[in-house]
Parts: C-alpha cells; structure tokens; sequence
C-alpha cells in the first residue's frame, strides 16, 4: 500500500475512533448510534458472563449510554453455527420488540465460540479481548463499534451480521458515505489477493473493463463462492485486473473478499420465518456461506451439496441449505466495494501477538500503544504489548510478547513471543519464549481456587485422538504428549480427559493444578512447563486435582475474576495518581 493510502486509512480510522470516544458514556440522540447492540453466546453460562461484563463497561462509562445492549444464547444441545445463532437471534430480538422491530437499526456481533485458537478469550469472551489503545483501555467490542460508528445514520431500518475477532479499516472518498439504503442484502468487500480469497467468501461482479478503480464503489453481485479454488475464482469471473494499481494492492489480480454484511428488515422477516418453518436446528448453518450463495441472479442451488468447509456433516444440512436457497432466491446482493481497506483476523495467538507487537502497518492505522493502562511498562520494553497490568520497573518483556491483566513482581523476566494472561508472577521469574501462560479463577469444592493453564503459541489445541491410548500422538511444546507426562513423573498413571473420552485433545486434557492462589498456581505450572522444556522432572503437588482447560471454563468463577481485574484497576489508577 503506497504511503497515500496509507495515510487516508489511519486518517479516516482516527475520526471514527473520536467520534465514538466522544459517544462513549453519553446519552445517545435519535439516530446517533444503533437502537440494539446484540452479541451472541455459545451457551447460558457464557451469556452470563457476557451481561456481567458489558454491564460493567456501561456503568464504566466505556459504552454509549441509551442503546439497548442484548446478548442471546445458542439454544442447549448441538451446535448450529453462527447462522443458526443469527436466526435464534432475530426470533429473540422479534419476541422483545415485536412490530417496533420493523423500525430498529441493530448490529449483531457473532462472539459464540470457546475460542480454542485463544485461550485467554475463552473465559470472558473473545469481544472482550483488551486492545492498546483508548482510555478507558479499548476491548474488541468498543473497536467493533467505532470502525462502524457511521453506519445507522447512513441505513434503512435492518440488521449489519459481524464477527468478533475481526477488524475492518477502510477510507472514503470526502463527502461520501457508505450507506445500505437497498431491499435485500448488501455486503462489504475488500480487494484480496487470490490466496486470501480461497479461506474467504468472494463475490462475483458484473465484468467490466475500467482504467482505474475509485475509493468506494456500489455494485451488484451476480453471486457468491463460498472458499472457492483459484480455478474456480477464475472461471466463474471472480477475478480483476490491477492495471494502474489498486489503491491497497500490488497483485496484478485480485478478487473482491467479504467482511461484514447488511439485511433490510423484510430480508430478516423472511429468515425468522423460515426458523419457524425449520423448528429446532441440528446442524451448523453458516451466515456467510449457506445464506449469501442463495443470493445474486446467478445463484444456483449446487453449492447446497457441497459439504467439503463443514466441520460436522448432518444428514439434515443439505435439506436445511435448499430451503434456505428457495426462501432468499431471486433476493439481491448489492456490494459496497471499498477499495482503500484492511481486512484484519484475530483469532488465535499468533495472530494476536503478530499485529499487536509486529505489525507496524496495523499498529499505526489504528495507533496502537506500546503499553496501554499499566504501571512501569517503560520504553526499554520496545517491540512488546503491555497492557492493563502492574510491572515491577526491575522486569524485563522481550519482543514480541503481550501482557495483560497482570502483576510482575521484582526480576522477573519474559521471553519473546510469549503471552500471559491474568497472571501474578512471583518475584526472580523467568517465562520463556513462544509460551502462552493464563491463570483462570474457578470453584472446585465450593472454594475458590485458582488454575493457570499454559501451553505452546503453536500447540494445536483442537488436534484429537480417539482416545487416551493414543496420548503419544498429541503434541505439546513440540514434544509427544506421552514423553510431557514423563517430565512431570506421570508415565506410569493414565492420563484423564474431561468429557468425551472418544475426542482427546489438549483443550480437554487433565494436566494443570488446582492451586490455592494466583501466586502459587503460577509458579507451579511455569516448574511444570520448565520442566518439559529443559528435560528435567518436576511432578505437580501430591494429591493435586489437575483439571483441563474445558473443565476450567465449566468450573469458572466470574464474579471473582472480575473482582480481581477491578482490584488491579484500583491498584493502577492509584499509582498512576502518585507517580
């Protein structure tokens, strides 16, 4: 991206970021911000956790004061992918609001999810993860709000669908707005380089021949690929020419990717009927996928057979995808091409260590900070993320490594590429590098007890075998699981699982203490970890329980995580006031 387009991109995404900063705490006027802020949740328990959190944040003053914020939980039972979510959503929203529905503008924010990619978003959310920037300090959720602050003044009553771990910038031209003001769908779309477009949803445009591309574009799609193959980008016609230079690409082709889309009301009307017709969902349905390629004049109905980016097959999928395509056939999809524009993913650690200590591109589009709301994170911690969290000035953080929501006491030191999360780490400590460590607090016989998790940025935590027997073939800090279990005098006991004994997994294996403080439990799992990584033996305690990292979330003590966040924010306003 040349520097123009550059600078167009973090002007534009700095007055998107005032102009929620001066909504944040206020009382909203008509028209100023959406009517409903709707978030979803995977299960009752993370629906919970969720109003416990934004009802803080609006008693915080970090939220606009006046919309209706919602969050709405996947019905118990087996899993129906974010667009089952979408449509349990709009039932919901249609149960509480009834006819005045029909004049709402809602953004529904899909944030269900374990986020097994992120630990240390699996227990409070991934639409709260911290950013390094804002005051008070920005959370996924208030950036989600602000990169679309301009959007329900500029729309028809409806709903905008979004995802929460991703983000993005985009420019216009002076004057101009991006408006969603047409019947049916209408859908943001960014220039990718083909390889982008295979792992996205890739809108297929009229062909046309142009000289040069403006900032900001309507369109009308003729239809929608779902993760297409290169091949099959270029044969259905996906695919532009860059002659003079696209304002963010250098490819000499690209395609058109998808982000974030709109539905007008009577297009959601007809998907809420259609849950009524379906009744209780058993099968993953998603937004993007099974609901755009129905849309466009040149949909066909083939893509309903297509089972090959599903995670679980049903029996009932392809039934449930052709009444989807006969309900929204014929429905358009309108394109808002937005040719200055980022598309950002953070979903998992690497990804979450790469743009908020690496990435100088992201950093200064959004003006990110070295450390955010945290005490003695000084500059020689350079190329780091500190944020939310009470240093010792003694430590030391190498590059490429966040922190956030802890306490570092005095000498303790941090390698590179690392994450720890919600820890207190005792004085003369060392964490070494490519770790992610996080300790949840979490009741185990009706106390309070603390667990930290910790794991590899690249252990595979989805990765399963079918049962504990096959223990050798899961890696962990690129060990064998088998030989771990041997660093921690384990290899003669057979390892436990939680939950479904026929899918073992790092997400569900019984391998970390339950300890009596946040100090201790620590310090314990970092011998451990040491321990694997150094080739020496370090048992955890006798007659320790170990729990899993599913069992944690099932076991999960909120209020008291809560509670020791807001002590740490005291703690850090406080020595901020007397420095």
């Amino acid at each position: 991206m040349n520097q123009a387009c550059s600078r167009k991109l973090q002007t534009a995404t700095r007055e998107k970021l005032r102009k929620l900063n001066s909504l944040r705490g206020r009382e909203i006027l008509p028209g100023e911000f959406w009517d409903v802020v709707a978030v979803t949740a995977v299960d009752g328990s993370q629906k919970e956790a969720y109003e416990l959190q934004i009802r803080e944040k609006v008693d915080g003053k970090e939220l606009p004061v006046g919309a209706q914020y919602k969050v709405f939980s996947d019905p118990p039972g087996c899993k129906i992918g974010n667009g089952g979510s979408t449509l349990y959503a709009l039932q919901q929203l249609n149960d509480i609001y009834g006819k005045a529905l029909s004049n709402m503008r809602i953004i529904l924010i899909h944030a269900g999810g374990f986020s097994q990619r992120m630990p240390s978003a699996s227990a409070l959310g991934k639409i709260f993860m911290p950013l390094p920037l804002g005051n008070p300090i920005y959370q996924m959720l208030e950036l989600k709000l602000a990169m679309y602050v301009d959007f329900p003044s500029q729309m028809k009553p409806g709903f905008l669908v979004t995802c929460a771990d991703d983000i993005e910038l985009y420019s216009i031209p002076e004057g101009e707005r991006v408006s969603f003001d047409k019947p049916g769908f209408t859908a943001l779309a960014h220039p990718s380089p083909l390889s982008v477009g295979t792992t996205h949803g890739v809108f297929v445009l009229d062909p046309r021949e142009r000289s040069s591309y403006p900032e900001m574009e309507n369109a009308s799609c003729l239809c929608f690929l779902h993760k297409p193959s290169i091949d099959e980008m270029q044969d259905s016609g996906a695919v532009c020419t860059n002659q003079n230079g696209l304002f963010s690409m250098s490819d000499s082709e690209f395609v058109y990717t998808d982000s974030t889309y709109y539905m007008d009301f009577k297009s959601a009307k007809s998907l809420l009927n259609l849950l009524n017709e379906l009744g209780p969902l058993n099968c993953e349905i998603d937004a993007y996928g099974d609901f755009l390629q129905a849309l466009g004049p040149k949909a066909t109905i083939e893509y309903t057979k297509n089972t090959a980016n599903v995670t679980k097959e049903e029996s009932s999928l392809v039934e449930i995808r052709q009444k989807i395509f006969h309900l929204l056939k014929g429905m358009p999809l309108n394109v808002i091409l937005l040719n200055n524009s980022k598309f950002y993913h953070i979903g998992t650690t690497s990804e979450y260590l790469f743009h908020l200590t690496e990435d100088e591109a992201f950093r200064g589009e959004l003006d990110l900070l070295s450390s955010a709301f945290s005490v003695n994170a000084n500059e020689n911690f350079s190329g780091c993320c500190i944020m939310y969290s009470v240093l010792d000035p003694s430590c030391s953080v190498e590059a490429g490594s966040v922190v956030e929501y802890s306490r570092l006491e005095t000498g303790v030191s941090v390698g590179g590429g690392s994450i720890i999360s919600s820890c207190w780490v005792s004085p003369g400590l060392s964490v070494p590098a490519g770790v992610f460590m996080h300790t949840l607090c979490v009741t185990h016989q009706k106390q309070i007890r603390f667990v930290t998790v910790f794991f590899g940025i690249k252990d595979n935590l989805k990765q399963s075998v079918a049962s504990p027997a096959y223990v050798e073939e899961l890696e962990f800090f690129g060990l064998n699981l088998a030989k771990c279990l041997s660093h921690w005098g384990m290899e003669n006991e057979r390892l436990e699982f939680s939950g479904d004994s026929s899918n073992c997994s790092l997400w569900n294996a019984c391998l970390f203490p339950v300890c009596s403080e946040q100090q201790s439990s620590f310090s314990v799992s970092l011998r451990m970890l040491q321990a694997v990584l150094s080739g020496s033996t370090s048992p955890p305690p006798r007659d320790t329980t170990l729990m899993s990292m599913q069992d944690c979330l099932q076991c999960k003590n909120l209020e008291e995580m809560l509670k020791l966040k807001r002590r740490l924010h005291h703690d850090i306003k406080q020595r901020k006031l007397s420095i």
